[in-house]
């Protein structure tokens, strides 16, 4: 497990938006750590076309913290 910070795909809302109340969601918004090995597909409106699988300590600048979107 490695820690995930803002700014970084597992704490976006755009990762795995398509299912965003499964467990393991839940599990790295609330404990802030998540597999590195998880790979889900980024949902960002200007992604989304690329079907982008990326990990949770991925990044970019679409970023969009959960709850704010």
């Amino acid at each position: 497990m490695q820690a995930v910070h803002a700014g970084q795909c597992g704490l976006c809302t755009h990762f795995g938006e398509e299912h965003a109340k499964s467990s393991v969601l839940v599990t790295i918004h609330s404990s802030k750590q998540a597999d590195a090995a998880l790979l889900d597909e980024c949902g960002h409106p200007k992604h989304a076309a690329l079907h982008l699988k990326v990990t949770p300590i991925s990044g970019c600048d679409g970023f969009v913290a959960v709850g704010q979107a």
